[in-house]
């Protein structure tokens, strides 16, 4: 005989939409960036030094690839791990620039783009309660992340005092029983910040006798100014058996809609992190797997050449944003300026909303990449020098009026 149950009161009951969300899903607020360019996108003459993306289109021989495998028939799936083309060409590129190698058949996956990477990363390797050490501010995705994944962020403020580099003394007080992992993305996206060899180092001696594991987002790796070189993590002594190495194609070659980024781990840690990517991915797409091996065996000039202009850009908006009033440090990586807008008035929201408005200059609240980027706004400079140049003027325009 089946059993009556009374339901509860209507007025008790939330919405079935607002039920249906996982907490954890609700606990993460949307992205501080989307509603900015929501905004925009209502707007004429907007000047945006908003989104983190080439302005350069794919180089032609990278396309010209993915043309041709899609007239060779290459329409169908490929390994779980990628194509081997593109995982030996990876291996071989990896051990030539930064001196660490890395099977191509059992510790490097190809997945959709760097943030798919991060992702698995995390949700493999995370149990609930663990502990992820996250400097901060840094880019809007990771802390939602570590929370889908079950982590808790824990958080290690960087300041402009320090060029925003991570704080090995701050980084260990930071340690607990329950820390699982520390959490770096550098280059920087959004301060362009970089960690000196010297920093590297005790990061590394720190995470080696803490015995942590390591995810390292070098999305930003080929995009270094100066007398800056940039070494893969998993490179330095005690490393490469405890980092999870991350990076893509996205910046470097211009390449963010073809969405093709690598993880490289120890094989134990990747045969992991390979069964989320094959039972919710299956594999990255195979044309764009093409057009990508391209991009390593052909592109290095094409590289080059986006970084010299890139380069131009940096001394551009950082001399203009300087000689404006804002501070601004030197970012030695990425494509991201973070002036300081405190002698404003304004918070960065404000900031940004108004400049948005009575400008037509868009860029990011500094508070959406953490607490530690509140007084500052990011501005990428991967536009054009004439767009800048009078984003500049128009900047100035404004920070005059609201200093009277």
């Amino acid at each position: 005989m089946a059993t009556e149950t009374t339901p509860p009161p209507a007025a008790s009951r939330r919405p079935l939409a607002e039920r249906a969300l996982a907490e954890r899903v609700r606990s993460v607020p949307p992205s501080g960036i989307r509603r900015f360019f929501d905004i925009l996108a209502t707007m004429d003459d907007v000047i945006s030094l908003g989104v983190g993306e080439p302005d350069f289109d794919t180089p032609p021989g990278i396309v010209e690839a993915g043309i041709a495998s899609l007239r060779r028939g290459r329409t169908h799936y490929t390994s779980n791990y990628g194509t081997l083309e593109l995982r030996r060409a990876l291996a071989a590129h990896l051990e030539q620039r930064y001196d660490v190698a890395y099977d191509p058949t059992r510790e490097i996956l190809i997945t959709v783009g760097a943030s798919e990477a991060v992702d698995l990363a995390l949700r493999a390797t995370c149990d609930p309660g663990d502990e992820v050490i996250l400097h901060e501010p840094s880019y809007v995705a990771y802390l939602p992340a570590i929370r889908f994944a079950g982590g808790t962020a824990v958080h290690v403020s960087t300041t402009l005092a320090d060029d925003f580099a991570l704080d090995p003394a701050a980084l260990e007080r930071a340690i607990t029983p329950r820390t699982k992992a520390i959490f770096l993305g550098y280059p920087c996206n959004p301060t362009g910040a970089v960690l000196s060899d010297a920093i590297q180092d005790q990061v590394a001696e720190i995470a080696v006798r803490h015995d942590l594991l390591v995810y390292s987002d070098e999305i930003y790796d080929r995009l270094a100014y100066g007398s800056y070189r940039h070494r893969a993590l998993s490179s330095l002594p005690g490393m490469r058996e405890r980092t999870i190495l991350m990076g893509g194609f996205s910046k470097a070659y211009a390449m963010t809609g073809w969405r093709v980024g690598w993880l490289c781990a120890p094989a134990g840690i990747l045969e992991g992190i390979v069964k989320i990517h094959q039972y919710a991915i299956m594999s990255a797409p195979t044309t764009a797997q093409d057009a990508a091996l391209e991009a390593l065996t052909n592109g290095e000039a094409d590289v080059q050449r986006m970084l010299a202009a890139y380069d131009r850009r940096r001394r551009l908006i950082v001399d203009g944003l300087n000689a404006i009033g804002l501070p601004t440090f030197e970012p030695r990586g990425a494509f991201y300026a973070f002036p300081k807008i405190t002698s404003t008035g304004l918070d960065s929201e404000a900031f940004a909303e108004r400049l948005l408005h009575e400008e037509h200059v868009a860029v990011v609240p500094g508070g959406a990449f953490g607490p530690s980027g509140e007084g500052h706004v990011r501005a990428c400079y991967a536009t054009s020098e004439e767009q800048i140049a009078e984003a500049l003027v128009r900047i100035g325009r404004f920070v005059d009026r609201l200093r009277g």
